[in-house]
């Protein structure tokens, strides 16, 4: 009776402090009216004026929600309270060991007991490697970590508990059917998806009542507080959002269903979540889209809000002032002011390459060929186009058919592919291969297409229409290690010619995957040793590898200091079984199975386009420039010279033009400096006369006079540093 009562108050409570540890730090003062449950249904006259709110939608569910959750939550709470605190040591990263006690202590006590500021700044924590609410207790000896925001952990924690705060705010305000709200892939922010009774067509006209409830979630320092529920609990608790009902129907019915609350708003949610949402010091609506259901263009067309925030407006500052300077980089708007390319209505998706945009692609590809004929790969040719049968062997059509394009050909289903690797297998296949031969790097420029919904498309970085420096390695399981560290080195010597930095992380076995636990923890340990000898500092990323095999990501930083994944390094045991790939071993009799690499430097040639035109601010460096010198005649008397040089510069196979207009020669010059040209070559009667030209650098008012030779030899230096 007095767990019903005390479970009431909480629900009448704006915020109920998480009570698994009477050592727990108090949170922030909370407002001095809390209000009801009535109240978490409404908002301000002035605001609910401007637009339709579905009142009762909110008027059922959310006093339902907050019920149950709390009545949920007070039992499991009561049933922690029975359980043995035995003592126990919980191990830092420093060596250093605290006393805590089973099912009490919690990582935030741990915080406090060290410093008044970690408490005030450590977002979240891993437990023996797995990611912990900082308010959970802790269930035994374990090793600890502690996160703050300058950490990719701590902050992709902030920015998905701002969704959630996110969420909370647009719920509140219309009334609506939340979805999903992640942080972004990119780790840019977070975005929640809903579904409105009727269609707003969000804009930034609704960001300021948007803002506004989510400042007002944060003062009030709601507590993130997390409880597991069975199956029967979640689809009772979230039965009026069909959204929710879906995903739950799509769990396993033996997978642990956890539930976070914070103030109003009662989420379906893994998790883990910042402490409270006072930590979150900053936010702003950035801007608002539509999207599709699980990205079904046959399904519920819903809105999604972009956001981002901090712990302190300083860095929300430094931030949206970041985003004005790339506004101006932009690939989409460098690419048609420097005539690269352009897309058309008539083939959504699939760019068009205008001649100077194609000499940028041909030499990326050209730069990545010169290293295959160094390291030992293989170029080889496969068909755009399969019978449907293949994609069946290679499990795509099962899993994947809805993102290519099919068609049919004498009354037999074809597919476009939309990657390299099944016809690979083919072409290991098509004949007997012994472990002499291994191994095999085999390289492909094949192009690609896949079936990306309309509203995805987004200039070079989302297409439909594509070709990568796609590589499959088939090997020896012995052969791994050394392969891996090759893919690697091939990586790194690329990144430091483009001037990117990079992350280098091992996802592991994820909780779905195919094979056997013998192989994975081989495959896992292979690719290990390999990224300790390449020598450079990596993260272990748990339980996010592909479901047949672990993986190395490598997550790219570019001048502006965004991140990017772009190459690709994957182990594959499943497509090798599936096509039943063999070769013959020292004993002829024998057949063994290889291992399948994947493996991508550039990974999409398109995208990596578009993030080096933005990374290089249009600046391309003279080898990857598709204008890398002009000739600019001072009077009508020195055009003859200027296209003689023109001639001698086109021959030793660089790009040159010459501006015969009968512009000033300053104007010249000045345009000359705004198309990017990297050498502008200015040529009179003096040049002509002794065989030189004036040269000036691109940004640069200095200039010298060099003989045609020297300047050649200076060119030939340029190009030389890439290779």
């Amino acid at each position: 009776m007095l767990l019903r009562l005390s479970a009431l108050r909480s629900i009448r409570r704006f915020t109920s402090s998480s009570s698994y540890s009477s050592h727990s730090p108090s949170p922030p003062p909370l407002p001095s009216r809390s209000p009801s449950i009535s109240s978490f249904c409404t908002v301000p006259s002035s605001m609910a004026a401007s637009h339709h709110k579905d009142e009762a939608y909110l008027s059922a569910v959310i006093p339902k929600r907050i019920t149950l959750f709390v009545q949920i939550q007070a039992n499991q709470l009561e049933k922690l309270k029975s359980l043995p605190h035995d003592p126990i040591k919980i191990t830092l990263p420093d060596g250093t060991v605290k006393e805590g006690k089973k099912w009490e202590t919690t990582p935030m006590d741990i915080a406090a007991g060290i410093s008044k500021g970690l408490a005030n700044s450590a977002l979240i924590s891993a437990v023996n490697d797995e990611l912990w609410d900082m308010s959970r207790p802790l269930e035994g000896d374990c090793k600890l970590e502690l996160f703050k925001f300058d950490s990719d952990k701590g902050r992709d924690t902030l920015w998905h508990s701002s969704a959630h705060i996110l969420g909370q705010a647009i719920e509140q305000e219309y009334g609506c059917q939340l979805c999903i709200g992640p942080c972004t892939t990119r780790g840019e922010g977070f975005y929640y998806d809903a579904c409105y009774e009727k269609d707003l067509g969000l804009n930034d006209n609704h960001f300021p009542n948007i803002e506004a409830g989510a400042v007002k979630a944060a003062k009030e320092a709601q507590p993130f507080e997390r409880i597991e529920v069975t199956k029967d609990q979640a689809m009772e608790m979230f039965s009026e959002n069909k959204f929710k009902v879906e995903i739950i129907k799509d769990l396993p019915a033996d997978k642990t269903i956890t539930v976070y609350r914070c103030g109003p708003l009662v989420d379906l949610c893994r998790g883990p979540h910042i402490p409270n949402t006072s930590f979150v010091k900053a936010f702003k609506c950035l801007r608002a889209s539509s999207a599709y259901w699980r990205g079904d263009k046959d399904r519920e067309s819903l809105q999604r809000v972009y956001g981002i925030s901090y712990p302190d407006q300083k860095q929300l500052k430094k931030y949206l002032q970041f985003l004005e300077e790339a506004k101006k980089y932009d690939h989409r708007l460098l690419g048609v002011k420097q005539e690269l390319f352009f897309c058309h209505h008539l083939s959504p998706g699939s760019w068009f390459f205008l001649p100077l945009g194609t000499r940028v692609y041909n030499k990326l590809m050209e730069f990545i060929k010169e290293q295959y004929w160094k390291r030992g790969y293989t170029e080889v040719i496969t068909p755009n186009m399969y019978n449907m049968n293949l994609w069946e062997t290679s499990g795509h059509a099962a899993n994947y058919k809805d993102n290519m394009f099919t068609f049919d050909i004498e009354k037999q289903e074809f597919g476009l592919k939309p990657m390299n690797c099944p016809g690979h297998c083919l072409m290991f296949q098509h004949r007997v291969r012994s472990y002499r031969e291994l191994p095999i790097r085999m390289a492909d420029f094949g192009v690609l297409h896949r079936n990306e919904a309309s509203g995805a498309l987004s200039g070079l970085t989302r297409v439909r229409r594509f070709q990568q420096d796609d590589a499959h390695i088939f090997c020896t399981e012995d052969q791994v290690t050394e392969e891996v560290k090759g893919v690697l080195e091939f990586i790194d010597y690329a990144y430091k010619i483009f001037g990117f930095t990079y992350e280098l992380k091992l996802s592991t076995r994820p909780e779905k995957y195919l094979g056997d636990l013998e192989t994975w923890d081989k495959a896992e340990n292979d690719l290990k040793v390999a990224l300790d000898a390449f020598g450079k500092t990596w993260q272990l990323n748990e339980g996010d590898g592909a479901f047949y095999g672990p993986k190395i990501d490598i997550t790219v930083s570019d001048a502006l200091n965004r991140k990017f994944q772009c190459a690709t390094l994957q182990l594959d045991f499943q497509l090798p079984d599936r096509f039943k790939l063999e070769y013959s071993g020292d004993d002829e009799a024998k057949r063994n199975r290889p291992v399948m690499i994947h493996r991508a430097v550039l990974g999409s040639v398109e995208r990596m386009f578009a993030i080096l035109l933005e990374h290089y601010k249009g600046k391309w460096p003279f080898w990857l420039s598709p204008r890398q010198a002009i000739v600019c005649p001072i009077s009508k008397k020195s055009e003859e010279y200027a296209l003689k040089v023109k001639a001698q510069i086109h021959d030793a196979g660089y790009y040159v033009d010459a501006d015969i207009t009968d512009r000033k020669i300053d104007k010249k010059v000045r345009e000359a400096q705004l198309a990017q040209y990297n050498y502008i070559l200015v040529v009179g009667e003096t040049e002509a006369a002794t065989g030189q030209v004036s040269v000036r650098i691109r940004d640069s008012a200095a200039h010298s006079v060099k003989s045609i030779e020297d300047l050649l030899e200076e060119f030939k230096t340029k190009t030389a540093e890439y290779q």
